[in-house]
């Protein structure tokens, strides 16, 4: 057995785990990652969106909730990857948890991260798959297209777990991951397309919105579900969830190494 065989199976061990614990836990997180949304999407979608269609609309024409239900798919996505990439792995640093309980098998600090990586996109997985089976049967689904909104919804929950990871196992303060809660998570839901177009946004502002990693999700899913998605235009979006991504790898590894192995 090769050296890179080994470290993939150490890894899968850490996947395995979270796997076990999650089977304890699904209750819950079933509630966070799929009915909030559904909440959202019927009270939102469907409650404002009549308002919105029968006062005026959407500039383009589009019905509210087929312009919400995509979007929201994006975010519920970032939200689902930002939990359980922020407090969850805090936790699992401190003494006494996951993280240092591993320390203490064969796994490395690497492989503790990407295991935990691995967790969050399957959980990404399974919440996107039933979000996209409730719009097909609301009839959301505008094309074929849309069953693609589940792997953006898995690179979109890695795209914002590996960073948060990276940044969650150094902070000192718990308090501080709260703070991204409601100083990052928040304004990215409000201002990155998800419940109004960047469009109607001041001209000066637009460009900043249109920067915003979740937009490039929202875009995308709202793109795929329409069946306008162009392949420059996906190439772009899902670009700049990769190089996120990416970039959350490289400083997750220094970071988990430092920490868990000083």
């Amino acid at each position: 057995m090769t050296a890179t065989t080994t470290a993939a199976a150490r890894t899968l061990r850490g996947l395995e785990y979270w796997l076990y614990r999650y089977r304890r836990t699904w209750r819950g997180a079933l509630v966070m990652a799929v009915f909030n949304p559904l909440i959202f999407l019927l009270a939102i979608g469907v409650g404002l969106g009549r308002i919105v269609d029968t006062t005026g609309g959407l500039p383009s024409g589009q019905p509210y909730l087929d312009f919400f239900a995509p979007g929201l798919l994006a975010a519920s996505a970032m939200q689902t990857a930002l939990i359980d990439s922020g407090g969850v792995v805090r936790l699992a640093a401190m003494t006494g948890g996951a993280y240092k309980a591993a320390m203490n098998s064969p796994l490395r600090p690497a492989e503790i991260f990407v295991g935990h990586l691995l967790y969050v996109g399957v959980l990404s997985a399974l919440n996107a798959s039933f979000f996209v089976a409730v719009l097909a049967v609301l009839g959301i689904t505008g094309s074929p297209w849309a069953l693609a909104m589940v792997p953006v919804g898995v690179l979109t929950g890695v795209a914002f777990a590996a960073p948060m990871a990276a940044f969650s196992i150094i902070v000192p303060n718990p308090e501080n991951i709260s703070q991204i809660y409601r100083f990052v998570m928040l304004p990215l839901y409000l201002f990155s397309g998800t419940f109004f177009p960047v469009e109607t946004l001041p001209a000066a502002v637009r460009p900043l919105a249109e920067f915003l990693p979740l937009w490039h999700a929202v875009t995308l899913c709202r793109s795929l579900n329409e069946g306008t998605a162009s392949l420059l235009g996906g190439a772009g979006h899902v670009a700049y969830l990769v190089v996120m991504a990416a970039a959350g790898l490289v400083g997750g590894r220094i970071a988990y190494r430092r920490v868990l192995h000083p």
